[in-house]
């Protein structure tokens, strides 16, 4: 499908009704608009899902090694806050213009998988990275993201892993499309939404204003993943057991 922008565009908001309504707000509201747009785009263009999930890697991991290589200055708060939030919306793009051309398989959902686990790992260390080598706060912040390192890694992972033994067992993730439950939730858990994260790198060039509210995500991350383990186990343990082969 190769239609106008708007054809495009419109194809892509029809498909997006009822979707994901109890999603983070940012990811919801701003990052899932950004990808709609950028998918009419990239689809007017003739990028592939691969190709849009390359360039997504390509603002993300620049903005990860500025953080690395230049010192926290004003300039590199809004360079890299506007390479992180592109680089989100660039990561909704590659599954909508999959939808809109039925181009999607599981090979470009492996490297959209694989693309967002280390970009979840290696934010976190850059940041660990960047306060340790230009000494930007106390010493203690860099507990704090080292937490977030392994936060992170593991939220991403149990959320895989539970999607997969939920589809392993005919199981349909659904979410509540009707009442103010989800407009809610997705205000509530906002503090984890990795779109918020990126955002607040754009104070990156005010090291207390930014490591003040990167403590309060962090915390928030974490209080959220002890919750969610709990509840995902508990969901597991009510799963149908796997089929087993006989032995010969």
């Amino acid at each position: 499908m190769t239609g106008t922008y708007r054809e495009n565009l419109r194809a892509l908001a029809h498909a997006q009704k009822g979707a994901a309504r109890s999603a983070p707000a940012y990811s919801r509201f701003v990052n899932r608009r950004l990808g709609r747009l950028l998918a009419a785009g990239a689809v007017r263009a003739g990028l592939t899902p691969n190709q849009v999930t390359g360039v997504s890697a390509l603002f993300t991991f620049t903005a990860i090694a500025l953080l690395v290589i230049c010192a926290p200055v004003w300039w590199l708060g809004l360079v890299v806050g506007v390479a992180l939030v592109l680089g989100y919306a660039f990561d909704s793009a590659d599954g909508q213009v999959a939808r809109l051309t039925k181009t999607g398989g599981p090979a470009g959902e492996w490297l959209d998988h694989v693309v967002d686990a280390v970009k979840v790992v290696t934010l976190p260390l850059a940041v660990l990275v960047a306060w340790y080598r230009f000494g930007t706060g106390p010493t203690w912040w860099l507990v704090v993201a080292l937490v977030h390192t392994v936060v992170s890694s593991v939220l991403f992972f149990a959320m895989i892993l539970t999607e997969q033994l939920r589809r392993s067992r005919g199981v349909v993730s659904t979410a509540s499309t009707s009442g103010r439950a989800p407009w809610l939730r997705s205000v509530l858990v906002v503090p984890t939404d990795y779109g918020l994260l990126c955002v607040w790198f754009f104070t990156w060039g005010a090291p207390v204003v930014f490591g003040v509210g990167y403590i309060l995500v962090v915390t928030a991350t974490t209080l959220f993943l002890a919750a969610a383990l709990v509840r995902w186990f508990a969901e597991m343990r009510t799963l149908p057991q796997a089929a087993t082969k006989e032995d010969p």
